[in-house]
C-alpha cells in the first residue's frame, strides 16, 4: 500500500480496523479463562488470518442454551463491520452459524460483511458437549481454502478449544485420539512460533511440538542460498552427517531440485524406496542414521526458501491426514523461519555495530590492567547503550570510564559510540572530570530532549596515588584494598548527562598500591527483585571473600594479572546475574587493577624564574639519568627541557618545576604558573626563532599540555633504550 497524506473525511468513512480487539468491557474476561484465554484468542486470530491470507478473523462463543453465537474477539475488521455479527442465532444464514449446525468446516462464498472479502471460512471450536464456539476467517482470494489450509484451521480450532477449557482431553497415548492430539500440538506449535524470535527458536519449537506426535526423532532445516542448501538448524542428527549435507548443490540431485521447483512434498517410507526411486541419493542414504523421511518445501512470500526434513528411525507409512498436516506445517514454519532469518541478519548487524563501538581489547598500561564484560539485556534481542573504556594519559595516568545511554536499540548504540568517541577526545585534552562532564553534558543535551546518559569518569594518578572521579547519575565505584577491605564512597551523584545543570563535582580517593577499582552500570546491580543500593551491597559482599587472599593481587606477569581479572569478572557476573536471560537491562562491568609508581622512579626539582633555569635543569637531568642508567637519553632530554623552560622564561611565568618519570618511557615535565596554550607555529626562513616546539615534536614520541588549577604542565615522552626497558 502506498502511503499518502492523511484524509480526515476518508478516515471517518473507513474506521480503523480492530487489531486483536475484544468486544467486551475493559478488564472483562471474555471467555472465563483469564489471561490464558485472552492470549489464546489473540494467537488464534493472528494465525488463522495468516494461514488463509485473510482480511480478518472472528471468534464467537456458542451459547447452546440460548441457541446463539456471541462475538467475543475480532481482528483486521472495522468495529462496525464486526458488530454486524455480534449476536447470531444458530439458524442464521451466516458461515459461523452454518459451522455450528454442521459441526464441521464450512466455506461460503460472498462478501457477507461488506469488506471486499471473497468468502468466509468457519470451523467450530470443539467443546465437551458440542461446539464451544466458532473461528471464522474472511478470505481474500477466489476459491475455497485448500486441504493444507483446512488442516491448519482444524489444528488451530482444536488447540483453541483445548486451551479455552471446554475441549476434549489430549492424551498422547495411541488410539483414536492420536489424530486429534496431533492437531492440538500443531496449534501449540503456532503459539510457540508466534513467540519465536531467532532461527534457533523456530527449530526448538518444531522439535518440541512436532517430532513426538508423529513419532519422529530427526529434523533438519535447509535454506536455499543460490543453488545450494545450507543447514540452518537440526535435531537428532550427528554433526558428521550435517557436515555432509551442508551446502548440497541442487543441480547434483534432480529429484530434490524438482521437489523445490514444483513445491511438492516428498514422503519416503524406507531405505529400500529411496534406493529404488532415487539412486543418485545413495551416498546420503548410506550415511543417514534414519529409515524414513518427509521432505517438505518451506514457503514464504510465495517462494520456496528451503526444505524441512522430518525423519524417523524406523520405516513407516504416511496416511493422508499425516501428509496433510506435515504439508501444512511446512508452510507455517517457512513463514516463521523467514521472519526469524530477517531478525538474525539484523541482529547480527546490530551486534557487529555494538562490538565495533566497544574496545576490542583493553590496553595494558604501566599503572593499570583491566578486564570488562558487556551483557545485552535478556537474550540479546537488542543492542544497548552501555560502554566502558580505559584511556592512557600523560605521566602514566589512566582514565577510566563507564556509561549507560538510557534505552535499547540501534539509536542508543550509535549514541553510545558518539559519547565514547567524545570522551576519548576530551580525555586527550587532559581535562578534569568535572570539566569533561560539562562538555559531555552539552553534547548529550544537543542530541534532543529524549536523550540521557549516566556516566562515571575517573583519572588515576600513580605518582600522587589518587583517583579523581565524577558521577553523572551513575553508581559509585567500588574500591578493593590489597588487604581485602571493600568499600564504596558515600557521595551523591550529579544528575544524568542531558538533564544536569552545571557545575559537576569532582571527588577524590586515596588508593594504596595494588588496589582494585570496580565500575559497573545499573543493569548489573539493579533488577526487579532488588534496588541499586541492595545490588551494590551484594557486589561488595561478593568481592570481599573473592579478593581477601593476597595472592589475588600478586600476579607473575601481565598475562597472569589479566587472567585473574577475567576470572573475577566472571565471578561477579555469575553472582549478580545468575539468570541473565531474565534481565531487562544491559549490564556493563569494568575491573581495573591499579599500580602506584615507585618513588625511586620519580625525580623532581624547583627552578628559578630566570634564564639560569635551563642550565640548572640540564645539570639535574644529567645526574638523574646517569643514576637511572639512561645516559643514551641525556642529550635529547637536556635539549627538550631547555626548549620548554626557555618558553616559560620568555612567554609565561613561574614558579617553574621540573619532574622526570621513569616507566616504560621517560617522561619529562615542566610546570609553570601560566594558563597560556603553547602552539606550534610555522616559522619562515628568515625568522630567528619560533622553531622550539617543532624541535620538541621531532625529538619526542609524543608531547602535550595539561592544565592545573594554578598553571599548566608541558610534557614529553621518549622511548627507553632496549637495554633499559628489559628487551633484548
Amino acid at each position: 500500500m502506498t502511503a499518502g497524506k492523511a484524509d480526515p473525511a476518508r478516515d471517518a468513512e473507513q474506521p480503523e480496523p480492530l487489531r486483536s480487539g475484544f468486544l467486551a468491557a475493559p478488564g472483562e474476561d471474555v471467555w472465563g479463562t483469564g489471561e490464558r484465554g485472552t492470549k489464546t484468542l489473540d494467537l488464534v486470530l493472528q494465525h488463522a488470518t495468516t494461514c488463509l491470507g485473510g482480511l480478518g478473523a472472528l471468534v464467537h462463543r456458542h451459547d447452546s442454551a440460548a441457541g446463539r453465537l456471541r462475538l467475543v474477539a475480532a481482528s483486521g475488521l472495522a468495529r462496525e463491520s464486526a458488530e454486524a455479527w455480534a449476536d447470531l442465532p444458530d439458524q442464521q444464514d451466516a458461515a459461523p452459524a452454518h459451522a455450528v449446525r454442521r459441526g464441521a468446516f464450512v466455506a461460503i462464498a460472498g462478501d457477507s460483511l461488506g469488506i471486499g472479502a471473497a468468502g468466509t471460512a468457519a470451523i467450530p471450536l470443539p467443546g465437551a458437549d458440542g461446539p464451544a464456539g466458532v473461528l471464522s476467517v474472511l478470505t481474500a482470494g477466489p476459491g475455497e481454502p485448500d486441504e493444507a489450509q483446512r488442516s491448519l484451521m482444524r489444528a488451530l480450532a482444536g488447540w483453541a478449544g483445548s486451551r479455552l477449557g471446554d475441549g476434549p482431553g489430549t492424551s498422547l497415548g495411541p488410539g483414536p485420539m492420536a489424530g486429534a492430539e496431533r492437531s492440538v500440538r500443531m496449534g501449540e506449535l503456532t503459539a510457540a512460533l508466534a513467540e519465536a524470535v531467532t532461527s534457533r527458536d523456530v527449530v526448538r519449537a518444531v522439535a518440541e511440538f512436532v517430532l513426538a506426535p508423529f513419532g519422529a526423532d530427526g529434523l533438519i532445516f535447509q535454506l536455499l542460498e543460490g543453488d545450494r542448501l545450507r543447514v540452518a538448524g537440526a535435531a537428532g542428527y550427528p554433526q558428521q552427517f550435517l557436515n555432509l549435507v551442508d551446502g548440497m548443490p541442487l543441480s547434483a540431485h534432480a529429484q530434490i531440485h524438482d521437489m523445490v521447483r514444483t513445491r511438492t512434498p516428498l514422503f519416503i517410507e524406507s531405505r529400500a524406496e529411496i534406493a529404488r526411486r532415487y539412486p543418485t541419493l545413495g551416498h546420503l542414504n548410506d550415511s543417514s542414521p534414519k529409515e524414513a523421511w518427509a521432505f517438505l518445501p518451506m514457503m514464504a512470500s510465495g517462494r520456496v526458501i528451503g526444505l524441512c526434513v522430518v525423519s524417523f528411525s524406523e520405516p513407516r507409512s504416511f496416511n493422508d491426514e499425516e501428509r496433510t498436516l506435515l504439508t501444512a506445517l511446512s508452510g507455517l514454519v517457512g513463514q516463521s523461519l523467514e521472519r526469524a532469518r530477517l531478525y538474525d541478519v539484523e541482529h547480527a548487524r546490530a551486534q557487529e555495530l555494538q562490538r565495533g563501538l566497544l574496545p576490542r581489547t583493553l590496553p595494558r598500561l604501566p599503572a593499570a590492567c583491566a578486564a570488562a564484560r558487556y551483557l545485552p539485556a535478556g537474550r540479546g534481542e537488542e543492542v544497548g547503550g552501555d560502554w566502558y573504556d580505559l584511556i592512557p594519559l600523560s605521566a602514566d595516568r589512566v582514565a577510566m570510564v563507564i556509561g549507560d545511554v538510557m534505552g535499547h536499540g540501534i539509536t542508543e548504540a550509535a549514541t553510545m559510540g558518539r559519547l565514547r568517541t567524545a570522551v576519548r577526545t576530551l580525555a586527550d585534552l587532559e581535562m578534569s572530570p568535572d570539566e569533561l562532564f560539562s562538555r559531555l553534558n552539552d553534547l548529550v543535551s544537543d542530541l534532543g530532549e529524549d536523550f540521557y546518559a549516566t556516566c562515571l569518569y575517573a583519572v588515576f594518578d600513580p605518582v600522587a596515588r589518587t583517583c579523581s572521579y565524577a558521577l553523572a547519575g551513575h553508581p559509585p565505584p567500588v574500591v578493593v584494598h590489597p588487604d581485602g577491605t571493600v568499600h564504596s564512597p558515600d557521595v551523591a551523584p550529579d544528575p544524568p548527562l542531558g538533564a544536569a545543570k552545571l557545575p559537576f563535582e569532582t571527588h577524590r580517593l586515596h588508593l594504596p598500591d595494588e588496589s582494585l577499582l570496580v565500575l559497573c552500570t545499573d543493569g548489573l546491580v539493579e533488577s526487579v527483585t532488588r534496588d541499586a543500593d541492595e545490588g551494590l551491597a551484594q557486589l561488595r559482599q561478593m568481592l570481599s571473600p573473592a579478593t581477601s587472599d593476597a595472592a589475588c593481587f600478586e600476579a607473575a606477569d601481565e598475562d597472569d594479572d589479566v587472567r585473574r581479572l577475567e576470572e573475577l569478572c566472571d565471578m561477579v557476573v555469575s553472582a549478580l546475574l545468575p539468570d541473565h536471560e531474565q534481565t531487562n537491562d544491559d549490564a556493563g562491568l569494568l575491573i581495573v587493577h591499579t599500580r602506584c609508581a615507585d618513588a625511586r622512579d620519580v625525580a623532581s626539582c624547583s627552578l628559578p624564574d630566570d634564564p639560569r633555569a635551563a642550565g640548572q635543569a640540564r645539570d639535574y637531568i644529567r645526574k638523574q639519568l646517569d643514576a637511572w642508567g639512561l645516559d643514551e637519553l641525556t642529550l635529547t632530554t637536556e635539549l627538550l627541557a631547555s626548549e620548554l623552560i626557555g618558553n616559560v622564561v620568555r612567554h609565561a611565568k613561574g614558579p617553574i618545576h621540573l619532574r622526570l618519570l621513569r616507566s616504560r618511557s621517560l617522561t619529562c615535565e615542566v610546570y609553570d604558573g601560566s594558563l597560556t596554550t603553547p602552539r606550534i607555529r610555522h616559522a619562515s626562513y628568515t625568522d630567528e626563532g619560533g622553531r622550539g616546539l617543532q624541535l620538541v615534536a621531532a625529538l619526542s614520541r609524543r608531547w602535550g599540555a595539561r592544565y592545573l588549577h594554578d598553571g599548566k604542565c608541558i610534557w614529553t615522552e621518549q622511548d627507553l633504550p632496549l637495554t633499559a626497558s628489559g628487551e633484548t
